[in-house]
């Protein structure tokens, strides 16, 4: 505790110890806020991390309950990167829950769905199956696609849907899209 009474935050986490301990020579940031804790990990070395927080038996996270996507553009203070996915991790064995985090930047425009090799991820399909769904979700409304899934397709909107529209660039009215369908009342349905 610091003079004036409150919490000082600490790492404490013994994941980020053993995460630290078994990756040596790579660049990981960590935080706390609240009492959860956040690896912060290079995309490149997600897929080892995430198997290793699996498969360690200190670690033993056994149960990913989510994957979220999220766009910090015009987010007041500067990010590592426009886009983050993080997942939301447990260990039932030590009782933990753990948050790992990815930063992505775009390298072209992010208006409509064009396809941009800087916005991709490996799927945690072949760890966890259970990513199936939420990872379809990201990719759906955020335009973040996952190499190695078995099924990438959009989940809530339809195939030709002009853009992901959870993408902060992206109108709040539409560009549209509600002008394209025949309105329908009680006496024409």
């Amino acid at each position: 505790m610091s003079d004036d009474g409150t919490k000082t935050p600490t790492l404490d986490h013994p994941t980020f110890a053993r995460v630290k301990e078994a990756f040596e020579g790579k660049k990981f940031r960590a935080t706390e806020f609240r009492g959860q804790s956040t690896l912060v990990v290079e995309p490149q070395d997600l897929l080892d991390v995430m198997r290793f927080l699996r498969e360690d038996e200190q670690c033993r996270y056994d149960f990913l309950s989510d994957v979220i996507g999220i766009d910090y553009l015009g987010y007041p203070t500067p990010m590592p990167g426009r886009f983050a996915v993080v997942y939301n991790l447990v260990s039932y064995e030590h009782d933990r829950r753990f948050f790992v985090k990815v930063y992505l930047n775009p390298t072209r425009p992010t208006e409509g769905i064009e396809e941009d090799p800087a916005l991709y991820l490996e799927s945690m399909c072949p760890i966890w199956p259970g990513a199936e769904w939420p990872e379809r979700e990201v990719f759906d409304m955020f335009g973040i696609r996952f190499r190695n899934h078995p099924d990438l397709r959009r989940i809530l909107l339809w195939e030709d849907y002009p853009a992901h529209p959870l993408r902060k660039d992206y109108p709040l009215r539409g560009r549209g899209e509600r002008e394209m369908y025949r309105v329908v009342d009680r006496t024409s349905s």
